[in-house]
């Protein structure tokens, strides 16, 4: 079984930054990818960045050039920076790890609040 906690969601202007984390742990797991997910109200949860084992990444168009994704092999740890943040990225950010068995697991996501 695998856990992941994640962290740092919070409050911000417009034109502000975040950063998100999210640390995995278990017995006996290997990573194939990590992502961040986010889901506004009344929307269906939609991919934002992910980051495979050897570090290529995936970003949703509305995000690339203001988010970056990155990861600490070591840590079992997956960051989301965001900058220039807008009040359309708000939103419950969840955190989703796949295994090389392809099982997926979540976290308990973090709420992200951008004001205008």
């Amino acid at each position: 079984q695998v856990q992941l906690v994640e962290s740092g969601g919070g409050l911000v202007q417009a034109g502000g930054s975040l950063t998100l984390s999210c640390a995995a742990s278990g017995n006996s797991f290997s990573i194939r990818s990590m992502g961040w997910y986010r889901q506004a109200p009344g929307e269906q949860r939609e991919l934002v960045a992910a980051i495979t084992s050897a570090g290529s990444t995936n970003y949703a168009d509305s995000v690339k050039g203001r988010f970056t994704i990155s990861r600490d092999n070591a840590k079992n740890t997956v960051y989301l920076q965001m900058n220039n943040l807008k009040p359309e990225d708000t939103g419950v950010y969840y955190c989703k790890l796949m295994d090389n068995r392809f099982w997926e697991y979540w976290g308990q996501g973090t709420q992200v609040t951008v004001s205008s």
